[in-house]
């Protein structure tokens, strides 16, 4: 499925041909059955809905999904919008691990950008967490690191936008913190967003330790788990070819939308829908 950036829809002739095929399949059984017709009813309204965990990445808070939000709960799915500390894949998702340990029915996991790292460390062998959705995000493979991925295919110009902070625990351990430069936030992460809307965001970004980026990841829960997919075609963090690859590995089943590293904030409709897709199959 591929959306503009008006968010209308194409549909690919190879998914139009196989439609057409599945149907003509589908009129041949009912013919066939002639004990009585064969239904396959989808889920009911008031069937329980999975709680939605959205991961937000590095640059941004849970904020960014604001909108989002809003159209899962119209929906009446329970959302918890997770705080993501940033810090390292491994250590950022014993974090969620415990979050979700605390929710109570399957949850689906929704990750972006850098979140995306951490769903897949946090799902991996966690039978609670039944579909995983990615959002121009990371689909590390064990041994692969966020960095290595973006550097893997051209197009990102993130590294010249970028503003590196020292830093020193209490525990004497040094490292550094990054932040996009507020004055290019908008141009390199949320170019279709509007101005002022922008402006906020890079006033109130959360910096990410540069080492997480560098940390190799060590399970991949998109091999065991269904997974859902949001390209961003316009994107200047994670060039599109870097996440195609990383979806095509998994099976995601992808959506591509021209939008910026900001979809969630510049088409939270086409997020909302991708999620509603992974949720309602969970059910």
């Amino acid at each position: 499925m591929v959306y503009n950036g008006n968010g209308r829809i194409r549909r690919r002739a190879g998914r139009i041909a196989a439609a057409v095929v599945a149907g003509v399949a589908g009129a041949s059984l009912a013919v066939a059955c002639s004990a009585g017709t064969v239904t396959h009813a989808a889920p009911a309204e008031d069937a329980p809905r999975p709680t939605v965990v959205l991961v937000h990445g590095a640059f941004a808070d849970g904020s960014s999904w604001n909108e989002v939000i809003e159209k899962l709960r119209a929906e009446r799915y329970p959302v918890v919008a997770a705080a993501n500390p940033l810090r390292g894949p491994a250590e950022d998702a014993t974090t969620l691990r415990g979050l979700i340990s605390r929710i109570e029915g399957p949850v689906v996991l929704v990750g972006h950008s850098y979140g995306g790292s951490v769903i897949s460390a946090a799902a991996a062998g966690n039978d609670k967490v039944k579909a995983l959705v990615y959002v121009a995000a990371f689909l590390p493979a064990p041994g692969e690191t966020a960095l290595e991925l973006t550097n893997r295919f051209p197009g990102s110009t993130l590294p010249g936008t970028l503003n590196p902070v020292p830093f020193t625990t209490i525990g004497g351990t040094a490292g550094t913190d990054l932040y996009i430069q507020q004055d290019r936030f908008r141009a390199q992460f949320a170019a279709d967003v509007p101005e002022d809307r922008a402006a906020l965001a890079a006033a109130s970004q959360r910096p990410i330790a540069q080492a997480a980026l560098e940390e190799k990841a060590t399970v991949a829960a998109w091999s065991e788990k269904p997974s859902w997919d949001i390209v961003t075609t316009a994107d200047l963090n994670i060039p599109a070819e870097a996440q195609r690859f990383m979806a095509d590995r998994a099976h995601a089943r992808v959506t591509e939308v021209n939008a910026s590293h900001s979809v969630a904030v510049s088409h939270p409709d086409v997020v909302a829908d991708v999620i509603e897709q992974a949720a309602t199959a969970t059910r």
